[in-house]
């Protein structure tokens, strides 16, 4: 069965069309955050913005990439294929995260929709011509890449040496964090979050059962941790409580 990529390699519509970047609400935390002056108008002219539905794959793995994009909502899986078709999810695309490689042409991983999502796109050869006369801009992609991999390590501690019930802590102080983030908040308190993912989706992705996932959530809300809402929506009592069960003290970076 043939799989086809959104279409997300047309041009940028005119400029009036498009949003202002001071509208923009991953302005502060996306690749273009310390741009000012000459160097955002000349992003705002060359940006230009796609919307994809859920479900659909937006890139293949070894599929040609000839553009680059910030999340702007929404969210995105990261998936992997073996030879003999087995799949495995290796990570998640949340709000302000950077989709592409500039100086690489091909697609690592295969990328899909899981939500609707609104992309901030740019052409990749006159992205990277930016970046060598911008140096906001490679200086903000580095320091969004070692906090990607800071993640990467977090997470390998949470697959390789955390229980079940401290991976679905940690993951659920993982979103807690990023949503506060985009509104430049410390998460703390009663926090309600929409969940990403679906109970199987999950499972695979924090390397347990469905049954483990869902006997843990259940334990969760038993003692008190996390209030179960329709929709895959789950409220956390108390963050600091939830840190708690992360099992290493200050929770997931």
């Amino acid at each position: 069965m043939t799989i086809s990529a959104a279409p997300i390699h047309a041009g940028p519509p005119p400029l009036r069309d498009r949003p202002s970047c001071a509208d923009c609400p991953i302005r502060y935390r996306a690749v273009c955050a310390h741009c000012e002056g000459e160097e955002l108008l000349r992003l705002e002219r060359a940006k230009y913005y796609r919307r994809i539905p859920a479900g659909q794959v937006i890139l293949c793995a070894g599929e040609r990439m000839d553009f680059v994009a910030s999340l702007i909502d929404g969210v995105a899986t990261l998936t992997q294929t073996l030879e003999d078709g087995r799949t495995q999810m290796v990570g998640l695309m949340l709000p302000s995260d950077f989709l592409g490689r500039p100086g690489r042409d091909r697609a690592g991983y295969t990328v899909t929709a899981i939500t609707d999502l609104n992309l901030c796109c740019f052409r990749r050869a006159p992205f990277e011509a930016m970046m060598r006369d911008t140096p906001r801009l490679p200086a903000r992609l580095l320091e969004m890449t070692l906090d990607e991999l800071d993640a990467a390590r977090e997470w390998m501690v949470i697959l390789g040496r955390k229980t079940a019930r401290e991976r679905i802590a940690s993951f659920l102080a993982i979103l807690a964090r990023r949503a506060a983030a985009l509104k430049r908040l410390e998460p703390r308190g009663q926090i309600r979050l929409a969940l990403p993912l679906t109970r199987e989706a999950m499972a695979d992705y924090l390397g347990l059962t469905l049954e483990t996932v869902s006997r843990q959530f259940s334990a969760l809300k038993r003692d008190g941790v996390i209030r179960l809402r329709e929709k895959r929506e789950v409220e956390i009592l108390d963050f600091d409580r939830l840190l708690v069960e992360c099992g290493d003290g200050e929770g997931a970076g």
